[in-house]
């Protein structure tokens, strides 16, 4: 080999280790936001599961909340019923009084404004808690695809420097840009891409 073909295959070589670096640098800065959208996804993750945890909790209550009501106003019911066939003022007196009891245990169980625990209040927390896992569902759908595309990106990447095809990069660029569209779109508009 002459001076000057050595000369040409070291200038080729330090091009080749220079494009690398690139490279190198465009997989650590993927993998960093590869490791952004995974905590992101896990986080929304972890929230949904956690909403619809609490969403059914409370339709659970809500629901024994119903059962009381209608068990406590079944009883009133009940007792008005005797109530014409009792002659005795002092028996009427008692069960009146019963059935007042009952009348007002029956509306707290409907609605308990203080607590938050009547069955109105029940399924309007529920149903705000499936709201927020829903978001949290789409959300995590967004951080799911931007990892997806930041994956893909650092397999192409290295493939660059594997085979020497630029154009790998620039794909690998261009995932990256859409996996950060994705985490964007997921933290501050959720709503606008249909991933239900």
């Amino acid at each position: 080999m002459s001076a000057h073909e050595s000369m040409e295959h070291a200038e080729h070589a330090e091009h080749a280790s220079g494009e690398n670096k690139k490279i190198a640098l465009l997989i650590a800065v993927i993998a960093l936001c590869l490791a952004l959208s995974e905590t992101l996804g896990k986080g929304a993750q972890t929230e949904s599961i956690s909403k619809n945890v609490e969403a059914s909790n409370l339709w659970a209550f809500f629901q024994a909340k119903t059962i009381r009501r209608t068990t406590v106003q079944t009883a009133a019911e009940q007792a008005k019923l005797g109530l014409a066939t009792t002659s005795d003022d002092a028996a009427k007196a008692a069960v009146q009084k019963q059935i007042d009891d009952w009348q007002k245990t029956a509306q707290r169980y409907r609605s308990e404004p203080e607590t938050g625990e009547g069955s109105e209040q029940l399924s309007e927390r529920a149903r705000h808690a499936e709201e927020e896992q829903a978001l949290a569902t789409i959300k995590y759908h967004h951080y799911e695809l931007a990892s997806a595309a930041f994956q893909i990106g650092i397999v192409l990447a290295s493939a660059t420097i594997i085979t020497g095809m630029i154009w790998l990069a620039w794909v690998s660029g261009v995932l990256t840009l859409v996996g950060i569209a994705m985490t964007v779109l997921g933290v501050f508009e959720p709503h606008l891409l249909p991933l239900h």
